[in-house]
């Protein structure tokens, strides 16, 4: 059975956490070691995330990475001791081959998930190609990100939503996209900590609600999102990227066995 396959026709919605971004050589391994802990007792499919490179950021002093290779290598050992899969952003065509030979999954940004280059070279890599909605995109509108990656000769294919943008500095989840994009035979992920971001704040970092996080994560199980996706950290406080809206990784398990009870009544 392939990885998309593990993912997709599981019992229970599957899990797509870890750091926003390669903090160090030993993090993503420490950080992964205790989700899929969790996973394995609760038996959630799980995928190990975490950005290779933060090419997004307000500011030109904001964390980036500690290297692209140094970073991917740390993500591979990962998938290599813990024999589970993992994903990570690309930004650009020419990356596509590069992260594919380190990660299972390829995930395209949302600020990307137009670009027609970006998401044909994700697609001829044949990994499984993860493409969050743009914040300023209907649901709908995702068919045509679909079709781009299909017609390349690639079905393995996640749509993932991470709200909308509400005026300047805030986020709303419109739950009715979730439906609406699983219209399209691929499996849907709610992102719950994007979606819960306060971007554009005046001091250039970007800030968050992580006190909505069990909120939204319950609503979007209940109304039948097929993945989560959580960032997390054993420390918000101290990340270098995204700190304001990531769930303390001591609440993770906590919070997914309460998801799995609304899981399991809808069904």
């Amino acid at each position: 059975m392939s990885i998309y396959q593990k993912l997709t026709q599981h019992k229970n919605f599957f899990l797509l956490a870890g750091p926003c971004a390669v903090e160090n050589t030993e993090m993503p391994l420490e950080i992964a070691r205790e989700v899929k802990a969790i996973c394995d007792r609760l038996d959630i499919p799980y995928v190990f995330k975490a950005s290779y490179r933060k090419a997004n950021r307000s500011r030109l002093d904001s964390f980036t990475g500690i290297g692209d290779i140094k970073a991917l290598e740390a993500i591979k050992r990962v998938s290599d001791e813990l024999n589970i899969p993992t994903v990570t952003d690309i930004h650009s065509a020419e990356e596509a081959a590069i992260a594919a030979q380190y990660v299972d999954v390829l995930q395209i940004p949302a600020f990307l998930c137009r670009q027609t280059d970006l998401l044909v070279a994700a697609a001829k890599t044949g990994k499984i190609v993860n493409i969050k909605k743009g914040q300023f995109l209907s649901a709908g509108s995702m068919k045509f990100a679909v079709q781009k990656v299909r017609e390349s000769g690639n079905e393995n294919i996640i749509l993932t939503d991470r709200g909308n943008m509400f005026g300047y500095q805030d986020m709303v989840i419109d739950y009715r996209g979730i439906p609406e994009m699983q219209k399209n035979e691929v499996p849907v992920v709610l992102d719950i900590t994007h979606s819960l971001q306060q971007p554009n704040q005046e001091g250039g970092v970007t800030g968050g609600k992580p006190e909505l996080i069990e909120t939204v994560a319950k609503a979007g199980i209940a109304v039948g999102a097929d993945g989560i996706f959580i960032e997390t950290h054993p420390d918000p406080s101290t990340a270098l990227s995204d700190g304001a809206n990531m769930l303390k990784l001591e609440y993770l398990e906590a919070l997914l066995v309460k998801l799995l009870k609304i899981r399991h009544a809808i069904l």
